[in-house]
């Protein structure tokens, strides 16, 4: 076993500790809700920061396209550039913090920055679910950092807590609640018993919710970070196109109450499992008994659950999304990213996709289901479905009757854990079938064992 033993440039008397003179030059790209919560940690905390740090951190140029965004927060104009190679030729800069947002010209940017010598830190989950590989080995290949922390969870640490603290263990499940405009919405829908459509427009008129919600609702962002987070718990390189995606928009407040009765929560849930070399990775909406960890994470907040071989279990909780979460997160990478420039060891944790696991189709997935349909009122009718179900190997485990419209019930069937191909095969012939009114909704159910 060999240490290593680092030196900074700070000197303690006592117990008073005398700053370096030199700063950590920082190169900020946008001054939107990110890049200004990044300014203001930055200029109300900096002495607290400096002192923390040995050093303190300067601003020395902001890419922004409207000065006023950044004069407003207290920095001069000069720092202000429209130019990328202002920043990227600055022999001073020692941090480029990409904040803008999107695939180009982030990419370009952050590369070039890389190239260029930098060190780099981003929140932008698009970006790093879908170029994350090239990103990371440019980062390797030039012996500096990249770190993205605030990428996923908002302030929730979690990408330093899976490459550094939890290292030591396999990841067997990574399983969350990643983005906080759904979860607000079903935490609405639960307790008001009002619609997807209420709470959705009382969600945008509060700001939870995008005027355009679609990446959100649909679980596209959630996709994004999911992938991001199994990329790093299992070694393998997950991109968003790899990740099964399906949003709120079908739930019910019917389903919602049939949860409550059969003893569940239902999440907008992003899940990752490892299992005999393979993986799944997913998103939607699932069912989680109301003992599980997850089950109490209600409104805005977003936790993520953790399994590893010899840790057990573990949840990081916390607001996912906002201003001054992010850039806090943000902000704590720069600090990582200055202190290794400091001990000279820039690079140190490089990409961990080491591995070449393959990744599962939907259709080969094992879980419970809750599904629920409407079927003709008449006797003879449920020992047809449940024929067809035992023909495709779908065992059944409880079903409810509880609700009828004219000629039809409707009958709510929990499943036995079976493969989800077998499952689909079963209900498309049941689709198909004259006693069949509709297929109202399939919704899996996630966190309980057999």
């Amino acid at each position: 076993m060999f240490f290593h033993w680092f030196f900074y440039p700070v000197k303690r008397t006592g117990r008073r500790i005398v700053l370096s003179s030199e700063a950590v030059k920082i190169g900020l790209m946008g001054c939107g809700t990110v890049g200004s919560g990044v300014i203001k940690v930055i200029l109300e905390n900096g002495e607290y920061i400096a002192q923390r740090l040995g050093r303190p951190l300067v601003i020395k140029r902001v890419l922004e396209l409207d000065p006023t965004k950044v004069t407003a927060l207290g920095l001069a104009e000069s720092v202000v550039t429209n130019d990328f190679n202002d920043i990227q030729t600055d022999p001073e800069i020692d941090i480029v913090v990409e904040l803008m947002g999107g695939i180009e010209p982030a990419r370009t940017f952050v590369l070039g920055a890389l190239r260029a010598g930098k060190n780099v830190v981003t929140a932008n989950k698009d970006l790093i679910a879908l170029h994350g590989r090239e990103i990371l080995e440019t980062a390797q290949e030039m012996g500096r950092d990249f770190y993205f922390e605030a990428s996923v969870g908002g302030g929730i640490p979690i990408i330093i807590p899976l490459k550094q603290s939890l290292a030591a263990n396999k990841i067997q499940v990574v399983m969350g609640i990643v983005n906080g405009t759904t979860n607000y919405i079903l935490t609405k829908m639960a307790r008001e018993g009002r619609t997807y459509a209420e709470v959705l427009q009382e969600a945008k008129s509060l700001g939870y919710a995008e005027s355009d919600p679609t990446s959100d609702v649909e679980g596209y962002d959630a996709a994004r970070k999911i992938a991001i987070l199994a990329s790093i718990a299992f070694n393998t390189r997950v991109t968003f196109p790899d990740v099964y995606v399906e949003g709120i928009t079908r739930i019910s407040t019917l389903d919602l109450e049939y949860g409550k009765e059969l003893g569940y929560a239902l999440k907008l849930l992003a899940i990752a499992k490892e299992e005999a070399g393979e993986i799944d990775v997913r998103v939607h909406p699932a069912f989680i008994p109301v003992n599980h960890p997850l089950a109490s994470v209600n409104d805005v907040f977003n936790a993520i659950f953790i399994r590893g071989d010899f840790v057990g279990d573990v949840m990081h909780y916390g607001r996912g999304a906002g201003q001054r979460p992010t850039a806090s997160a943000v902000v704590g990478d720069i600090m990582e990213v200055a202190r290794n420039m400091q001990s000279g060891s820039s690079g140190r944790i490089s990409c961990t996709c080491f591995e070449q696991k393959r990744i599962k189709p939907i259709n080969e997935i094992e879980s419970r289901y809750y599904i629920r349909l409407m079927l003709k009122d008449r006797p003879g009718v449920l020992a047809s479905i449940a024929g067809v179900f035992g023909n495709q190997e779908v065992s059944l485990a409880s079903v409810i009757q509880k609700r009828t419209e004219g000629d039809f019930a409707e009958l709510v069937f929990v499943t036995h854990r079976v493969k989800e191909g077998s499952l689909q095969d079963a209900l498309k012939i049941i689709g198909g079938m004259s006693i069949v009114g509709a297929i109202n909704n399939v919704i899996r159910v996630e966190g309980e064992a057999e």
